[in-house]
């Protein structure tokens, strides 16, 4: 996942900076996971877990406080292979991807559930409370593994490749979206279209309400719309002040009030669901070797903690904790 965001993104990144003119505030909690750039990590729903890989550690599960070390797994036959991770709201299971397998684990006891292979390079996870998966490939295919089954069915909906997926914590809906400019809403056990969003760029982020009622896809520009899951009505369209803004993380949180983002500028952004207004701003911190420029905010989550709300991971390999004051 690090290389993906890299080389262009990274000096972009630094464009933005400068242009901003603004010095971000730090954050009120730091915890680092990892010293090494990471591929992928992800937060669970509550904020209490971490799921991070990394080249040298593997996939590492991560309770934050007290900071320990649940579950070491390795996702390759040499070396970590793993490009993006997941964890059910439930955190009863988590996944992992590579671009050529799919694993999925338990978290109490860390055991391994499954491992498939994949027709097409892996791009994009999803998991479900259930243990139910989607996978978005670069063939533009959508792999779905039901929960209670063992097999991947193959749909077929998109033309390009599948950038970014997502299911609601029962595994009834998901959501994809690609390169051909379009954003899918399925039922996720039949593979039957609800609902198609189209744009005019291609669409690199969609995200999911935990109970499926609200979806989010955003495309390469500026795009970025909330829309009700039942009818496809479009309840806001974030207000984005600049030319492009891409985001390479999205959770509604507060009961679907609220949309927390991340991008691959280091950014965290809170909107309010029903006017698309942005009411929170916040940069993560960079790593501390210099050679690295920029980082990629992986995932984004409430805490349920009064004084640091908003929590996040990125390719620094840290998690940080923002005030909304």
């Amino acid at each position: 996942m690090w290389n993906k965001f890299n080389g262009s993104y990274l000096w972009l990144a630094l464009v933005f900076v400068l242009l901003s003119g603004c010095s971000p505030r730090e954050a009120d909690g730091v915890l680092v996971l990892s010293d090494a750039p990471s591929y992928g990590a992800t937060l669970s729903q509550d904020a209490s877990l971490a799921l991070i890989s990394t080249e040298s550690g593997g996939v590492e599960l991560w309770q934050l406080s007290p900071k320990t070390l649940k579950h070491r797994w390795q996702h390759g036959q040499t070396s970590n292979e793993s490009i993006a991770l997941a964890l059910s709201d439930n955190a009863v299971f988590a996944a992992s991807l590579s671009r050529d397998s799919v694993a999925l684990w338990r978290i109490d006891d860390g055991s391994q559930v499954g491992l498939w292979s994949l027709p097409s390079a892996g791009q994009a996870l999803a998991l479900s409370d259930g243990g139910g998966l989607l996978v978005g490939l670069a063939d533009g295919t959508v792999m779905s593994l039901v929960a209670g089954q063992s097999k991947l069915i193959r749909f077929l909906g998109h033309s390009e490749k599948v950038n970014s997926v997502a299911l609601s914590a029962d595994g009834k809906l998901a959501l994809s979206g690609g390169n051909d400019y379009q954003a899918i809403l399925w039922q996720a056990n039949t593979g039957q279209p609800l609902q198609t969003l189209h744009f005019d760029a291609r669409v690199l982020a969609v995200a999911l309400s935990s109970n499926g009622e609200l979806g989010f896809a955003a495309d390469a520009k500026a795009d970025a719309r909330i829309f009700a899951s039942q009818t496809g009505h479009i309840i806001s369209e974030l207000q984005i002040k600049q030319r492009s803004m891409t985001f390479s993380a999205a959770r509604f949180v507060n009961n679907n009030a609220a949309l927390l983002t991340g991008s691959p500028f280091r950014e965290v952004l809170r909107w309010q669901t029903k006017d698309g207004k942005v009411t929170g701003r916040w940069q993560v911190s960079l790593s501390n070797r210099p050679q690295i420029k920029g980082a990629v905010v992986y995932s984004v989550a409430e805490t349920g903690l009064p004084q640091t709300p908003v929590a996040s991971i990125s390719s620094s390999g840290r998690v940080e904790y923002w005030s909304t004051r």
